[in-house]
């Protein structure tokens, strides 16, 4: 832990409908990022509050799609125009803290269009954010560092989305088929274990190497211009 000045939290930013705001405390944050010699900050957060009990409803901005949207989009333009990486979170519908790690958020795709997706989609189309972080739970049966639907089919297909997607820690559930369906990173949790099961899957046929080779190359790319320290947000 060190010093640092100690902003409001995206609930409380959100209620003042200031998007000017958002983007001065992101640029006020990215410079204590490089203080700290960060080059990615661990968020904004723009799930969307589902439930009071969700743990992380303080670091969400708001259960409006809209105003989550814009005022994560201006979060993100604030710190990235300092040249300091963010990490869209928690992509999606992370919406209780009981059983969060492995709850099956079940809805349909007009829920997801109109209520869990939108203020994402406007980020990703408005400011590329630098990562995007898969969240813990399911939705719709398939874990999120597992899902194809929306790690590539929505994500990067028909949104165009550019950067990297890291999983929460210890989120991922069979990381051999989150290569597949487009998790780039896992973040610490599983002390290298993983590491030898996409080698195992590879040799034996079960894990194309092509597959392998987009998380490879997006990570270099990202490597490129950010070195590998996170600042928690």
């Amino acid at each position: 832990s060190y010093p640092a000045v100690c902003f409001p939290p995206a609930v409380t930013l959100a209620s003042s409908w200031d998007t000017d705001l958002a983007v001065e405390i992101g640029q006020a944050i990215a410079d204590e990022a490089k203080e700290q010699g960060q080059s990615t900050v661990l968020g904004p957060g723009v799930n969307i509050k589902r439930s009071p009990l969700c743990g992380r409803n303080f670091e969400y901005f708001s259960e409006d799609p809209y105003l989550a949207g814009q005022m994560g989009a201006s979060w993100v333009h604030g710190v990235q125009s300092q040249n300091i990486g963010v990490s869209l979170k928690h992509f999606c519908a992370n919406n209780q803290e009981h059983i969060r790690m492995s709850i099956d958020t079940v809805c349909d795709e007009r829920a997801l269009r109109e209520i869990y997706l939108p203020a994402f989609e406007h980020t990703v189309k408005a400011e590329q954010p630098t990562t995007i972080m898969p969240s813990y739970n399911k939705v719709n049966g398939e874990y999120m560092c597992e899902n194809k639907k929306l790690l590539t089919d929505i994500l990067r297909d028909e949104w165009g989305y550019k950067g990297i997607t890291i999983s929460d820690w210890g989120a991922v559930n069979n990381r051999v088929e989150g290569i597949k369906a487009g998790n780039d990173l896992e973040m610490p949790g599983n002390n290298g274990m993983n590491d030898y099961e996409i080698i195992k899957a590879v040799k034996e046929g079960r894990l194309d190497e092509a597959d392998l080779d987009k998380v490879v190359l997006r990570l270099i790319k990202f490597a490129q211009v950010k070195t590998f320290t996170f600042l928690s947000g």
